[in-house]
């Protein structure tokens, strides 16, 4: 695809995932077309300040995708499990890659999740696996990225208080390494892949930028944010009573885990972030508990 001529439809644009891929792309040279819900959120408005085109939709429409996939060459698909849940993700997901087929996309990329793969019997893993099928069912031409746990997570109100107040909290082992990435990487490979897409069509390609313990994860926090943070395993009955899938992921990470390779992913992408480094661009001196 020509950079100048060719028009990227981005979905989840004000989301994390698809805002990085959009970012990305629009620093990059890249036309971009955001499919948002409401064009005057500000995260849309951001975007369109940047040189985005907003077209507005929703992924269970599928005569709004028929309308946004108009003269687009390329697309980059995210679906929000956390919001849709498995079954209306699933319909999102295959709705959309149907739409891409009709439209003649030339290069579809889809982000699913590491792991997606290998039965884990995960809801938020299995509904995106269920889409990979489908994107392969269709022979469209498509790049497939499996992000691990996001390192972004930790600025979240979840994890956001706790390290601020000196804890890090998570349903792991203190000696089990978790995989991570910052989004804003994801985002950076969903630009390499359209810019060189004899190297990534075709393929699936779990990706990270680090693997650390949790209380590797803490003292590299406490370095950054500029107080003591201690690692606190949570047992894992106390995640499962506020969380189901959360309790079965933490326990797939400690039988199983995620297995990109970081070494071959920083031959692609050489400023690929590390945890410290993610965290260094971290605004934490403007966050509260």
């Amino acid at each position: 695809m020509n950079k100048e001529s060719a028009l990227i439809l981005v979905t989840g644009a004000t989301g994390k995932q698809g805002g990085a891929a959009a970012r990305q792309l629009l620093t990059r040279g890249w036309r971009v077309r955001a499919f948002v819900r409401d064009p005057k959120k500000p995260a849309a408005r951001a975007l369109a300040s940047r040189g985005a085109e907003l077209v507005q939709g929703n992924l269970d429409d599928r005569s709004s995708l028929d309308r946004a996939l108009e003269g687009a060459s390329g697309v980059f698909s995210v679906q929000n499990f956390w919001e849709t849940g498995e079954a209306r993700e699933i319909v999102q997901g295959i709705s959309l890659a149907d739409a891409a087929k009709a439209a003649g996309i030339e290069h579809f990329v889809f982000t699913s999740v590491g792991g997606a793969d290998r039965a884990s019997g995960l809801s938020h893993f299995e509904s995106k696996w269920k889409i990979e099928q489908h994107i392969h069912s269709l022979d469209l031409p498509f790049t497939v990225f499996r992000p691990v746990f996001f390192m972004d997570n930790f600025e979240s109100p979840a994890f956001r208080a706790g390290i601020l107040k000196g804890q890090l909290a998570m349903g792991l082992r203190p000696t089990t390494k978790l995989q991570m990435i910052a989004v804003e990487d994801i985002g950076i490979f969903v630009a390499l892949a359209f810019e060189n897409p004899e190297a990534y069509l075709g393929k699936s390609i779990e990706i990270a930028g680090d693997d650390l313990t949790g209380p590797d994860a803490a003292k590299i926090l406490s370095k950054v944010v500029g107080r003591a943070v201690h690692y606190v395993p949570q047992p894992i009955e106390q995640v499962r009573s506020f969380s189901k899938e959360y309790a079965a992921m933490y326990e797939w990470f400690e039988a199983h885990g995620y297995k990109a390779d970081i070494p071959a992913l920083r031959k692609l992408h050489p400023k690929l972030l590390n945890f410290e480094e993610w965290a260094r661009k971290a605004e934490w001196k403007s966050l509260t508990a």
